[in-house]
């Protein structure tokens, strides 16, 4: 059996995206090892075919040169195999200073000595991140494979309990999203929406996200009095992928967290505004994107950028909560069509 380590991007939703890469690994007989920073690494342990996770001490923006090799001495001679999926140079020192045989990766920031079996990295400047991905697994990859995670229930119920709520009895919010305000559905929208859902039948709205965010949560919950219950900063990564995986459905921006949703099948909503969902769509029957490139006839869509140069933000204002209801309720109803008989 191959013992494969996978080097694992930074950042959650990217993280998901890997997922059908490693399925198709696992399923050639690949015992697979994934080395990842710590605010991702639990993406990877709600993937059953990952046998250990090997969590990274390094700083996010540094070299950490001697980190690097006391790690890299840790990992040499267990390895036959390296998968780099992050393009730059930090990415393929591990296993090139770990000394495992045959590394693989895209070219990417000029590593003809790192990696030993390259591809050329995409003409498309922003490709299928799940193809992109899924790319180093060869003919071995399945094109239509989508993300899937798994947890266990345990973790689900503790996550539950800690929170006070009761599985499939609340709706998720992820409003979401480090790269800047032009990925972000407005407050005031957040609040709308979750007024109309909290009127219907009383359940509530768990507002998700990290620390950083939780003031965002709060404009929300203020705006909805009674309706949410903020969340934000205060479960870990995992527990927050369980709440998702329980909740009936979840509204969010183009973020990690909707990656997650898609990952666990849950019905979902995602409002992309700057960036595009040709290039990050969350793989899911039950999902639902809503993006007015088209309708807007918006030249500037997508442009990628953390602020609007515009300063008018329409990509995401013109998305009315009444749209986002009435195709969160779709997703819903798709759920119960795309359950197994």
């Amino acid at each position: 059996m191959t013992r494969s380590l996978v080097i694992a991007p930074q950042w959650i939703g990217d993280a998901v995206m890997a997922e059908p890469l490693l399925a198709a690994l696992a399923r050639r007989g690949e015992a697979l090892s994934v080395a990842a920073l710590p605010w991702v690494a639990p993406a990877f342990r709600a993937m059953p075919q990952v046998a250990d996770v090997i969590e990274l001490p390094f700083a996010h923006g540094r070299l950490d040169w001697a980190a690097r090799r006391r790690v890299a001495a840790s990992l040499r001679g267990r390895f036959d195999a390296a998968y780099v999926l992050p393009n730059s140079i930090k990415s393929a020192l591990l296993p090139w200073l770990a000394g495992v045989p045959v590394r693989t990766g895209y070219h990417g920031e000029g590593r003809w000595l790192l990696l030993n079996r390259r591809l050329a990295s995409p003409a498309e400047e922003r490709p299928p991140m799940v193809a992109f991905y899924g790319a180093l697994a060869g003919r071995d990859f399945d094109p239509g494979a989508r993300p899937r995670l798994q947890l266990d229930d345990a973790v689900l119920q503790a996550a539950l309990a800690k929170a006070g709520l009761g599985r499939g009895a609340f709706w998720a919010f992820a409003p979401g999203a480090e790269y800047g305000p032009a990925k972000r559905w407005p407050v005031a929208h957040y609040a709308a929406l979750a007024r109309a859902l909290h009127a219907a039948d009383g359940a509530v709205v768990a507002l998700l996200g990290s620390p950083g965010e939780a003031s965002l949560c709060e404009a929300i919950a203020a705006a909805a009095p009674g309706a949410c219950r903020v969340i934000a900063g205060k479960t870990s990564l995992l527990e927050a992928m369980a709440l998702i995986a329980a909740a009936r459905g979840l509204a969010s921006n183009d973020s990690g967290l909707m990656h997650v949703a898609a990952g666990f099948g849950v019905p979902q909503v995602a409002v992309f505004g700057s960036t595009s969902p040709l290039h990050t769509p969350p793989l899911n029957p039950n999902a639902r994107v809503l993006w007015l490139k088209d309708e807007l006839g918006l030249d500037c869509m997508p442009c990628f950028e953390r602020t609007c140069r515009f300063g008018h933000y329409r990509c995401l204002t013109e998305v009315a909560p009444e749209r986002v209801l009435a195709s969160l309720r779709d997703a819903v109803a798709a759920q119960s069509e795309n359950l197994p008989a």
